[in-house]
């Protein structure tokens, strides 16, 4: 499913990241009274009235000539009108109509009916006529709100959500979505290349070749998969420029919609912090993962068990990886390649597979005679049944007298009980443990 993307513009210093942290919650960027603190940009899967959707923060626009700086952010700016779906144009009340929100409305005066004029600094709504001023601006009403009492922007969202496009699939339900997801220049785009048996993507030496998520289709054994190539993602700290910022987004959104993630490894680098945390982002939104271990011929003086010890360190490092698949491939030399194909459809059967009422309490009983629940300051911790609830990603509920105090290693060790009796490679197991309601 595509998320519509919501971006918030205006020049410096009149709340934008005040309004964006409102909606999203928290303090998930910078805020602070003085103009451009804004430079690198934030964005957040949010929700509004059951309608959800990425709400990105940019930089404030000036006018003012400088060192480069404010042409940057302007460029900045420019990229997120383009990739939006809504615009919302904040402005200051207090400060009335200023040359450079002028300047920003000519930029959106050719996607008028998808534009909010969000006129801050209005405390007192009751008796607010400030923001009457901003017609001039030429974009409709504008909406007077405080984003930093909250006052008005309810009524804000309901005018952002009213301009949002339909939510509708990307491509038909058959299609298996593989998002190709890891960090530049580690073969992501030559791997898919291999995969679908043409050079379908621009393949270069040069990191972050690939800007956009690009979708391309393939039938496999009269399975439709739709591969999504992606932008490298980088530690959001290193994502210095704006076409690379809009990428990391993509990439996201990507991982969003994805049945299967690909994460490709470059093998003479290793799996470094950065790969375990983009596979940590697919596994936690409930997608297949794979990860595929690209320029394996170009590995020196490796033998039978050098994989083999490479996982076992990995999965010291992060246990969710123990149920992950490595497949070790060469896109150059075609080695291994048809497996990715064969492991995505099994993958995917998995994140379906349910199993029976009666087979799950068999498996979680032997698990429980092996293994007794901790006991918890003295009470004894019982596990009654469990049944299997739901799918993509397979879900267990399981009762318990005690479940708040069933410790996370004993979950996983019935995750692992489980995978052992069952498989399900490649998808994440996520354990309920709901408490026994009493009888009256």
């Amino acid at each position: 499913m595509r998320r519509a993307t919501i971006v918030i513009v205006g020049r410096p210093n009149v709340g934008k990241s005040t309004l964006f942290n409102r909606i999203v919650g928290g303090r998930r960027a910078i805020v602070d009274d003085r103009p451009g603190v804004t430079r690198d940009r934030n964005f957040a899967l949010t929700e509004w009235t059951g309608h959800r959707f990425w709400l990105v923060d940019t930089g404030g626009w000036s006018s003012i000539e400088d060192d480069g700086l404010q042409s940057e952010i302007r460029q900045q700016i420019r990229i997120a009108i383009a990739e939006a779906d809504v615009i919302v144009l904040m402005v200051d009340t207090q400060a009335g109509v200023h040359p450079s929100d002028l300047e920003v409305a000519g930029l959106l005066r050719d996607r008028r009916g998808q534009v909010v004029v969000a006129a801050n600094k209005a405390d007192d709504l009751a008796t607010e006529v400030s923001h009457y001023a901003f017609h001039e601006l030429g974009l409709g009403d504008p909406q007077p709100v405080s984003a930093s009492t909250g006052k008005g922007t309810g009524d804000l969202l309901d005018r952002m959500v009213e301009l949002l496009p339909a939510e509708e699939d990307d491509t038909s339900e058959d299609e298996i979505q593989v998002a190709v997801v890891g960090r530049p220049n580690v073969g992501k785009s030559s791997l898919v290349n291999r995969l679908l048996g043409q050079e379908r993507f621009v393949v270069s030496a040069e990191a972050g070749t690939t800007r956009d998520a690009v979708d391309s289709p393939l039938r496999y054994h009269g399975q439709g998969l739709n591969f999504i190539d992606t932008a490298g993602l980088r530690k959001r700290s290193k994502v210095e420029d704006e076409i690379e910022f809009y990428s990391t987004l993509r990439t996201e959104r990507a991982i969003e919609r994805a049945d299967v993630c690909i994460l490709v490894v470059d093998a003479s680098e290793g799996m470094r912090g950065q790969d375990l945390r983009i596979a940590q982002s697919a596994w936690e939104r409930g997608s297949g993962l794979i990860i595929a271990v690209t320029k394996w011929d170009l590995v020196e003086d490796k033998d039978t068990t050098t994989a083999v010890r490479g996982e076992r360190q990995l999965v010291e490092r992060a246990r969710f990886l123990e149920g992950v698949p490595f497949l070790y491939v060469s896109s150059k030399t075609g080695q291994r390649v048809r497996k990715v194909l064969d492991t995505i459809l099994e993958v995917d059967r998995w994140r379906s597979h349910r199993v029976g009422t009666a087979e799950v309490n068999k498996v979680l009983e032997a698990l429980i005679a092996r293994n007794q629940p901790p006991q918890q300051s003295g009470q004894e911790v019982r596990l009654y049944y469990g049944s299997q609830i739901g799918v993509r990603p397979p879900t267990f509920a399981i009762v318990a007298n005690e479940p708040e105090a069933i410790a996370e290693s004993y979950r996983r060790y019935l995750e692992h009980g489980f995978r052992e009796a069952w498989g399900f490679i490649g998808v994440q197991l996520r354990i309920k443990l709901r408490r026994k309601k009493s009888r009256r």
